[in-house]
């Protein structure tokens, strides 16, 4: 079986290291990064760290509007699927490469499969919700993380080739939290012991775009009572420079450059909770047993909210202040997403597809 994986952004790394593990063994699989996050501290150190063969293809997009950088993404993978006629083209998450890999398979003869189906936030003003919307509508297997992602789905009438793995993050974060244990060396780094610290990470346009937006959210973090730890992503970096807030964070907070996956999974398990507005880290911090304090006024991830383990506040600076102060996580963590297990999951039921299409 020959199967073709896109990656462009940190959590698709991620992810597909965990399905690449249990892939690769006994098929073969051709790896495509668009190049939507190019900077290394941003990609490539993820492939160093987590042992991922470099990619077969890099297309090196890089950034541009959504429109374009789709667009650019699109022509060049249909090249590639042209070349390699794959028998499944493998998706991950609701990025632009997401999107752009699950057209382009779409219109040629390969499965589409896409992890992380079913996930809303029903808010259509995040690129990332159209993205996920269409690429589930466009592919052929549907890997959904939980069993409401997959209520979600027969919602929107795709009860076909819809299956529930559980989550392929965790499976990664079994293996990164142990190793990160024992390799690294970030809070002696910075100082810092477990339970000390609050880890905070802020991305998202809508954050980040708005100055108002931006300044309340820096407030509500400069205000916590533990030291915040700040791994700066380089669009939020950009946006702190230009509203001349760049000097203001690296005062009050301790600003670092963006930290590579084991030291990320290291400080995340050792922070006494977590403010972001990622969907991905609201999850590995649900895994990690870390309460979370997500910035945004929706998520993809209800499970954790349901749970008590997350509290949603928005770009609010009082509502920030108040939940980092007062975080209090049930004692119970509940298991929506699995068992670890997703990963062999999903190569079996590709496995089984594509000999049925064969036949």
């Amino acid at each position: 079986m020959n199967v073709l994986t896109v990656v462009g952004a940190r959590p698709q790394f991620i992810k597909a290291f965990a399905v690449s593990r249990a892939l690769r063994p006994g098929h073969e699989e051709i790896l495509v990064h668009t190049g939507q996050h190019y900077d290394e501290e941003m990609s490539d150190v993820f492939f160093d760290e987590l042992g991922i063969p470099e990619p077969d293809y890099n297309l090196g997009v890089g950034s541009d509007t959504h429109g374009r950088q789709t667009a650019a993404m699109l022509e060049r993978l249909e090249e590639v699927l042209e070349t390699e006629q794959p028998d499944v083209v493998l998706l991950y998450g609701d990025t632009n490469s997401t999107l752009a890999g699950a057209v382009a398979a779409s219109k040629l003869d390969p499965l589409v499969a896409h992890v992380e189906a079913g996930l809303r936030s029903y808010n259509r003003e995040m690129p990332e919700e159209t993205n996920r919307v269409l690429t589930d509508h466009a592919s052929d297997l549907l890997f959904a993380p939980s069993e409401s992602a997959v209520d979600t789905l027969a919602s929107e009438g795709i009860t076909d080739g819809v299956y529930f793995v559980g989550d392929v993050m965790y499976d990664a974060l079994l293996w990164a939290r142990e190793v990160a244990q024992e390799n690294s060396t970030i809070l002696d780094e910075l100082s810092l012991a477990d339970s000390e610290f609050i880890l905070a990470t802020v991305h998202r346009a809508e954050n980040t775009d708005e100055r108002a937006n931006l300044e309340a959210v820096l407030t509500g973090l400069s205000n916590a009572d533990l030291p915040v730890v700040l791994p700066v992503h380089p669009r939020t970096k950009k946006q702190l420079q230009a509203y001349d807030l760049w000097e203001r964070a690296s005062n009050q907070l301790t600003v670092i450059e963006p930290a590579g996956y084991l030291d990320f999974v290291r400080l995340l398990d050792g922070a006494t909770r977590v403010a972001t507005d990622s969907g991905g880290v609201q999850k590995e911090a649900f895994f990690l047993e870390t309460p979370c304090v997500t910035m945004r006024d929706e998520t993809e991830w209800v499970e954790t909210v349901e749970s008590g383990w997350n509290v949603l506040v928005g770009a609010r600076t009082e509502e920030i202040e108040r939940e980092l102060r007062n975080a209090s996580p049930p004692d119970e963590l509940p298991s929506p997403y699995g068992d670890g297990d997703a990963a062999t999951k999903i190569v079996e039921r590709i496995v089984t597809d594509v000999a049925a299409t064969d036949d």
